[in-house]
């Protein structure tokens, strides 16, 4: 708690280790794995240098696109230059997270959540994927549902998380999401897609049942690979890291509103994270106008989108660079029930340890719509009441 305000980060990161998963994969998978490819871990999260023994991550596939992978090129230059390598980002915080607090270091976890004055974390969490084995990629979501079920369980009321499910694989998707929906750590469905697979696709909607019969928000989160247009940034990071996380929500909120997910699966929500929050008044107002005026969209929608956007069923998390005059904005536009506190802990765009201290000194806000922005909001969206 801070400043009288309970605090729910919404945006939260949980990257496992090969030393983190490796006791929780079935036997036969655990005996495949020590002939994939692993690399040491030596730069954190925040772009923090580690220190020795050095853990691993596994390198299932090769990166292909993404704003982070290509040799980069600086705008106005006429192609990436000779010999550079690429830069980590900027460190935006003011220290570095506890080391090891976004794998295995779990009690320095809670103790920078308390430090930031957070009572919960949402934990999006990271597993190993790409193997042109789908049956690989679904040991490693059991391997990583498994780990998080033992990590939450160590703090139920602080470390809370969602089932990942993967298009790859619906059927075993669905039972991943009934086997561990009644746990309490279990508070959304996180949603990952092959490169143009739509999210819409009706093949999606066992996915989509499961996750209403179980009363779950969707989440959507982008990462550096494979959301739209990682092919078209001209190599430039500056655009891809601009860009990609918004374009990646606006799209995925177009496809999910615009097909009626929500008028058939009533009793989920849909949540979007680390993808900024400024847009959303623009884009919910031209997605009306779209829908009449080019169409091709689920001719039975029940609401506008406009409608489904300010309805109580879609959330947002903020990114704390857009501020305290673009969280008053999107209040005055759509209601103070839309957005949630997100921190991106600990990611080098964290503010860590200031970040809660941050948004609680946003005066203009005022003291009911904060309350909703720190805990009320994502309780609602996560089902915490």
């Amino acid at each position: 708690m801070r400043n009288g305000y309970k605090v729910f980060d919404s945006d939260t990161h949980f990257h496992p280790s090969v030393e983190s998963l490796e006791p929780h994969l079935d036997a036969a998978l655990r005996e495949r794995a020590k002939l994939f490819a692993q690399r040491e871990f030596k730069i954190g999260w925040a772009g923090e240098p580690l220190s020795e023994p050095y853990r691993h991550l596994y390198q299932l596939a090769e990166a292909v696109g993404g704003w982070g992978t290509n040799p980069p090129r600086h705008l106005g230059e006429p192609g990436p230059r000779t010999n550079q390598e690429r830069h980590f980002q900027h460190f935006m915080g003011f220290e570095y997270p506890t080391e090891g607090g976004a794998d295995h270091a779990i009690a320095e976890r809670i103790a920078d959540m308390e430090r930031e004055g957070q009572d919960a974390h949402l934990l999006v969490p990271g597993a190993p994927s790409g193997h042109e084995d789908p049956a690989v990629d679904l040991g490693m979501l059991q391997a990583l549902h498994r780990y998080l079920d033992e990590v939450c369980g160590r703090y139920p009321d602080q470390l809370k998380s969602m089932v990942v499910a993967n298009a790859r694989f619906i059927d075993e998707s669905v039972a991943e999401i009934k086997k561990w929906a009644d746990k309490p750590w279990v508070h959304g469905v996180h949603v990952t897609l092959p490169v143009d697979f739509p999210v819409d696709h009706p093949d999606m909607d066992p996915i989509w049942q499961a996750a209403d019969d179980a009363g779950l928000c969707i989440v959507h989160h982008s990462f550096a690979t494979g959301y739209p247009g990682y092919r078209d940034l001209w190599d430039n990071p500056f655009i891809g890291r601009t860009a990609s996380h918004p374009w990646a929500a606006m799209r995925m909120v177009a496809a999910f509103m615009g097909a009626g997910i929500l008028d058939r699966f009533p009793n989920i929500r849909l949540s979007i994270l680390e993808s900024g929050f400024g847009w959303l008044p623009f884009w919910g107002r031209r997605m009306d106008d779209q829908v009449t005026y080019m169409g091709y969209v689920n001719e039975d929608l029940q609401h506008s989108i406009w409608e489904y956007m300010t309805g109580g069923r879609f959330f947002s998390s903020i990114v704390l660079h857009e501020g305290e005059d673009m969280v008053r904005m999107v209040n005055e536009l759509m209601g103070d029930h839309v957005l949630m506190f997100g921190s991106d802990y600990p990611h080098a765009e964290s503010r860590f340890p200031k970040s809660v201290d941050i948004v609680a000194n946003w005066e203009s806000i005022g003291a009911d719509s904060m309350k909703k922005l720190m805990w009320d909001n994502a309780a609602k969206c996560f089902g915490l009441d």
